[in-house]
């Protein structure tokens, strides 16, 4: 809990204006108690379109500022949301913490996008230094807050645990044809490969399934981690070409390539002593309608299961028809013709909105989050021993204390 008062409305600061900037103005359409004030981004064309959209998204008034101390001293954010790419994150925390320890403005809470740090020890550094400023924190995992997983988890939790017992597995896979931006392709920059990109997203969303509601998430005790990364597509010739020609002379998978597969499995300890196990797939080599993020949860008598591209609707488009390339029926759209799926409410279904509405009510009254820097930090380690695991061809103990300094293979300086 924080001591600072209640506010009506929460004043939110962004720092990045990528992709996922955009997602979020998009969920926070449908979020009550809360305004888009501020932008900061190294570019300031992009900051300036940022906080136009956001302005003329009825979120405003919003304003793009030149630095993030200019920011925090104006007074006028109470929060900000780190949507910057891996490699500034740890750099960007450092600029909020030295300008709140120094008195400026009336900042009270920090949220950050996935992943939090490229490495353990950068992970909890961003939690120190949040702390010490005296700030609340919150991890934006989305998919612990998608609206099947928040239902589901419910359902399983409420009406089939009590009389069957706990669930003992959880599978997550999600799979797309790769990045909109370079550097989540070079390992230095992103921390990795799709391993960092996006089981991230599954070991989470997974852990978070397999916790008892209202139990804390470290009731789950990591034992071990085993893992294969691979390059299935991307170093190709072809593609390797390809990739180079969009995303530019630094992507250079001929020479310098991250895995575009990853598989894991972590075997943890439930409160009771029982192993439960997370099953998670990941990658950039797959090739259908648009990203697909399908989740089950396993029980000795019960099972739930969801697909994202399982829509209720879907449209068919002749090839008669024509028209430009798009993302507007899913993300990561492949095609433009034939049956589709279509999310009606990508930012809903991928649990942006929900992530966000919690994010924002836990801020402005106080509440810690259920998502927290400190689950930031667990992940990096779920993420750094499959890893290790992967580079050494065997099975990781936890704990493991080499892990506080471990950087993935395709993450070193050449």
């Amino acid at each position: 809990m924080s001591a600072n008062p209640p506010l009506e409305s929460l004043r939110i600061g962004l720092i990045g204006s990528g992709f996922i900037a955009k997602f979020h103005l998009q969920a926070m359409l449908g979020v009550r108690n809360c305004r888009v004030t501020g932008v900061y981004s190294r570019t300031p064309a992009k900051r300036e379109s940022v906080a136009a959209q956001a302005t003329e998204m009825g979120l405003g008034p919003c304003q793009a500022f030149p630095s993030i101390e200019a920011m925090i001293a104006s007074g006028d954010v109470d929060a900000l949301w780190i949507l910057s790419p891996n490699d500034t994150r740890l750099e960007v925390m450092r600029e909020i913490h030295r300008t709140v320890k120094a008195g400026q403005g009336s900042l009270r809470a920090v949220a950050c996008e996935k992943p939090l740090a490229r490495t353990v020890g950068e992970a909890r550094e961003m939690l120190r230094l949040a702390g010490d400023a005296g700030l609340s924190h919150g991890y934006l995992e989305n998919q612990v807050f998608s609206t099947a997983v928040m239902r589901g988890k419910e359902i399983i939790w409420r009406r089939a645990v009590p009389s069957a017992g706990r669930p003992y597995l959880a599978r997550a896979a999600e799979e797309h044809s790769g990045p909109h931006e370079p550097w989540f392709w070079i390992g230095a920059k992103q921390g990795g490969g799709v391993l960092s990109d996006m089981m991230c997203h599954s070991v989470e969303v997974a852990r978070f399934l397999l916790t008892k509601p209202g139990e804390p998430r470290d009731s789950l005790k990591l034992v071990s981690a085993n893992a294969t990364v691979a390059n299935l597509k991307w170093t190709r010739p072809k593609y390797a070409a390809e990739l180079k020609s969009r995303m530019g002379a630094e992507v250079d998978f001929a020479r310098r390539p991250v895995e575009d597969f990853a598989r894991g499995v972590l075997v943890l300890k439930d409160p009771e002593g029982q192993e439960v196990m997370i099953e998670a797939t990941t990658s950039w080599a797959y090739v259908g309608a648009g990203l697909r993020i399908q989740l089950e949860l396993l029980g000795p008598e019960y099972s739930m299961e969801f697909s994202s591209l399982n829509s209720g609707l879907k449209v068919f488009i002749s090839r008669a028809v024509g028209g430009a390339e798009g993302e507007d029926l899913v993300e990561k759209q492949n095609a433009e013709q034939g049956l589709m799926p279509v999310l009606e409410d990508e930012a809903g279904v991928y649990g942006y909105t929900d992530e966000n509405r919690h994010m924002v009510e836990c801020f402005r009254t106080g509440r810690t989050p259920i998502e927290t820097f400190q689950d930031g930090v667990a992940v990096v380690e779920m993420l750094m021993a499959l890893y290790r695991s992967a580079e050494i061809g065997q099975t990781v103990r936890l704990p493991a204390t080499d892990l506080e300094t471990y950087v993935p293979v395709v993450a070193r300086p050449t």
